[in-house]
């Protein structure tokens, strides 16, 4: 599904529309949700973004000298203004605009979109082509778009929420730049609302409507910086209020009011922005084992909340808490591993939402253990076995219920139990790592207790020595 624009005339069709000049808002947008009415028209009534389209930015100067002749990806948030931007765009050029939504497009409609943008590059002008959530192109309409990018028959200004990294082909985003977008913030948002509450035209300026102040603050910051949902709400928050003003005896008794409690009805509970496979599944998952392992407990509860608000799977959380017990936690309080394996046995038990507090011991305990890292010495072990490869088991150490006679495998092998503490000192690392140290233990916890304790067994002193930075 295609709509085109012709540079900076006025009428435009499909996702960028607007009434035609002289046209009341009223009579020709009747229906028009209202955040599609009070999309901004010029990089002036943008708000946000400044780091992008800010006074002096590359970008800015290149909409505005009808310069962007270099293909451009938007990535953020839904509501952020990627839309926005690329109608500001289409306002200013003198190229043709062309759109594609990628959720109904396919390759015919691109293989038509180029022919069309080679007539007019022979004619002397340029195409600039908009694709709306890009990350919907498979792999095959990605690619068929490619050659026409990189040859410049069209300027690519793609759209997407999802991180184009992962969900555009590597040929394609190389030959684009990627703009990120972020959040608005709640004052941006507020300055949003104010403006559709006062714009006779295009907004509810016409209507006799009174808000409160913690009506629009309400609504500024529940739309998590989603502009086109807080406008959504202030819509259907007017609506109530002016189908209750009207049914009041004498229908004009007073302006429509709308206070706190109609904004919290409007404004209905949102799908948090969270995908399992997603950049907002991975970076909350890292934000809750890094502050578990800064331990700090606050705020691990709260992306432990955010991550079980939005459906994350509670077995995935309990497993990396299994793994941070033991990797960031060990031995500075070997109870850790033990504790979080009977929460995760409790979640599998009770499951959800009871099993939430499960979540939460677990949580809990870790963040305010001692902490060491000391278990990471296997990885070391490793490493020196992909470097020296496989060591022969020292004589000693061998199996001697088969080659003993014969090859002496296990002899001289002394059995600890025999003597006193249980204790001897022999050699059980392979000749070429005789003496090698991967064990380094933290100062936290009984992590130094067990440290002293092995020191005394081998007759080392650990006076003066910091177990933390043991060799």
């Amino acid at each position: 599904m295609t709509t085109g624009h012709d540079g900076a005339v006025g009428e435009q069709g499909g996702l960028f529309g607007h009434p035609p000049s002289g046209v009341p808002a009223d009579a020709s947008t009747r229906g028009t949700p209202l955040a599609a009415r009070m999309r901004p028209r010029s990089l002036d009534e943008l708000v946000g973004q400044e780091h992008l389209v800010g006074p002096g930015t590359p970008l800015r100067r290149a909409i505005e000298s009808d310069g962007l002749t270099h293909s451009i990806i938007l990535w953020g948030p839904p509501g952020s203004g990627k839309t926005s931007l690329a109608a500001i765009i289409a306002r200013s050029t003198r190229a043709h605009f062309e759109t594609l939504s990628a959720v109904l497009a396919g390759v015919a409609d691109i293989r038509r979109v180029v022919a069309e943008a080679r007539r007019r590059r022979a004619a002397g002008r340029r195409t600039i082509l908009f694709v709306d959530e890009i990350h919907r192109f498979n792999r095959a309409q990605q690619d068929a778009l490619l050659p026409h990018v990189e040859d410049g028959t069209v300027v690519l200004v793609g759209a997407t929420t999802e991180n184009p990294f992962f969900e555009v082909v590597g040929p394609l985003l190389s030959r684009a730049r990627v703009l990120q977008l972020r959040p608005l913030e709640p004052h941006h948002v507020r300055q949003i609302l104010e403006r559709a509450l006062s714009d006779p035209e295009r907004g509810l300026g016409r209507m006799p409507v009174q808000i409160t102040s913690e009506a629009l603050d309400y609504l500024a910051a529940a739309a998590e910086g989603d502009a086109r949902n807080a406008l959504n709400a202030l819509e259907m928050a007017v609506g109530a209020a002016m189908q209750e003003r009207c049914g009041r005896e004498g229908g004009e008794a007073g302006p429509a009011v709308v206070d706190l409690q109609r904004a919290r009805h409007a404004m209905q509970r949102r799908s948090p922005r969270y995908d399992r496979t997603g950049d907002e599944h991975y970076d909350t998952i890292s934000a809750f084992i890094k502050s578990v392992r800064g331990s700090d407990p606050d705020a691990a509860l709260f992306w432990l909340a955010r991550m079980m608000r939005a459906g994350e799977d509670p077995r995935f959380v309990m497993r990396r808490l299994l793994i941070l017990a033991a990797e960031d936690v060990g031995l500075a309080d070997p109870q850790a591993v033990v504790v979080t394996a009977a929460c995760a046995r409790a979640l599998e038990w009770v499951g959800l939402p009871e099993a939430q507090y499960h979540l939460a011991l677990a949580t809990l305990y870790l963040a305010l253990a001692p902490k060491s890292n000391s278990t990471g010495a296997y990885f070391e072990a490793l490493a020196d076995l992909e470097r020296l490869g496989q060591q022969e088991v020292p004589d000693h150490l061998k199996d001697a219920h088969r080659d003993a006679a014969r090859m002496g495998h296990g002899r001289d092998y002394l059995y600890p139990h025999d003597f006193p503490g249980h204790w001897v000192a022999q050699a059980y690392l392979p000749e070429a790592l005789r003496g090698r140290r991967y064990y380094r233990p933290s100062d936290q916890g009984d992590e130094p207790r067990l440290y002293r304790q092995l020191l005394e067994r081998r007759g080392e002193s650990g006076q003066g020595r910091d177990p933390a930075h043991e060799a």
